[in-house]
């Protein structure tokens, strides 16, 4: 209609009349009239009153954020893996890696608070203090254990397992801490159960170990998110953290110092030998340092990414970093892709999907 109306504006100046448009009955009917000082002051502000069509912007920040977080989590699958494989796998030292992984993250917040400009620290209270200890110990838990399956079993398997997290977040955010799933969202876990147990069928690096601390770490994740959600609205809280990168930072070191006497119990008896290991295979040391980067960068820029997008974005960059992740450290990896291991992913990672966007599609049906 605009298009038309310019197109008559112009024919009618050119003639030296006034073309108006009207519709009568459905029809449309032309009548003119000579141009007048008053009629062209008239449609000049006639024409300024159309509102303009706003230019599309690229969010060129986000898109980057979402690009590192995909690299970063890419590369920490691989350093990651690559050094538990030269400490010994799931017999060498996981806790210690783990361990240190998080003490990487810290020496990397100390840093940026204390270098100059880089971010401030946060003001909080000792009793915000006190509230982030259960978000940090269950992070702690859940890092650990990832760590743990990936020790176990290869790379895509864990990944698989740890995609069924939703259908633990489900029961434990129901049963503890008072939420309502739909009856929608209870079905859309069938696919994300029955897709894990598929891919673990023919499963050539299986291992029980493998799928209970992987079940284990889906648990810890759980509760963190909903002891998380529970923190945040604290009142004045997110004003003294002052950042999400100050949130994140705090929630690392306490996770390293609850993964401190977890380490010494398990694994201190062999620290000496650790350090020499270290010393004779600079593969591991190597490795550990750079998949303890990688994994607070990656965390990190996650955070940001999803603060700056929907639900639905959300759920879409998540499962498709998973998949991205499955295949391509198996290929990097020399890992195991049969079909009934493919099949159970994608059934598997649909169904979390659908579990992250079922609510909106059932009441979009609804409306209409």
């Amino acid at each position: 209609m605009r298009t038309i109306f310019c197109i008559s504006l112009l024919f009618a100046s050119a003639n030296g009349a006034r073309a108006v448009l009207g519709l009568r009955g459905g029809a449309t009917t032309v009548v003119t009239r000579p141009i007048t000082a008053d009629s062209q002051v008239s449609l000049l502000s006639a024409k300024s009153a159309v509102p303009a069509t706003p230019a599309p912007s690229i969010d060129f920040a986000l898109m980057a954020y979402f690009a590192l977080w995909y690299l970063g989590n890419y590369y920490y699958n691989i350093w990651n893996k690559l050094a538990l494989k030269a400490a010994g796998g799931a017999s060498g030292y996981p806790m210690t890696i783990a361990s240190l992984q998080l003490g990487v993250g810290v020496l990397y917040s100390l840093f940026m608070w204390a270098a100059p400009d880089a971010r401030k620290t946060p003001e909080i209270t000792q009793e915000d203090f006190i509230k982030t200890l259960p978000v940090g110990f269950c992070a702690m838990g859940a890092h650990c254990f990832s760590v743990f399956a990936l020790s176990a079993g290869s790379v895509s398997f864990g990944q698989i397992v740890k995609a069924a997290e939703p259908a633990f977040a489900a029961i434990i955010g129901v049963s503890l801490y008072g939420k309502k799933v739909s009856t929608a969202k209870w079905l859309a876990l069938i696919p994300v159960i029955g897709g894990v147990i598929l891919a673990s069928v023919k499963e050539l690096d299986f291992a029980v170990s493998a799928l209970v601390t992987a079940c284990i770490a889906n648990l810890f994740a759980a509760f963190k998110a909903n002891e998380n959600k529970k923190l945040m609205d604290t009142e004045g809280l997110k004003d003294r953290m002052g950042s999400v990168g100050n949130q994140f930072a705090l929630t690392t070191i306490i996770s390293f110092l609850f993964s401190l006497p977890l380490l010494i119990a398990r694994e201190g008896s062999k620290w000496g030998s650790f350090v020499e290991l270290c010393k004779t295979d600079s593969t591991i040391f190597y490795n550990l340092i750079t998949s303890g980067i990688a994994f607070y960068l990656y965390n990190e820029l996650a955070t940001l990414t999803i603060k700056k997008t929907n639900a639905v974005t959300q759920s879409v960059a998540n499962t498709a970093k998973r998949v991205i992740v499955i295949v391509l450290v198996a290929i990097v990896m020399g890992e195991s892709l049969n079909k009934m291991k493919l099949l159970g992913c994608s059934i598997g990672i649909g169904g979390v999907f659908l579990y992250s966007v079922i609510d909106d599609i059932v009441a979009k049906f609804k409306t209409d």
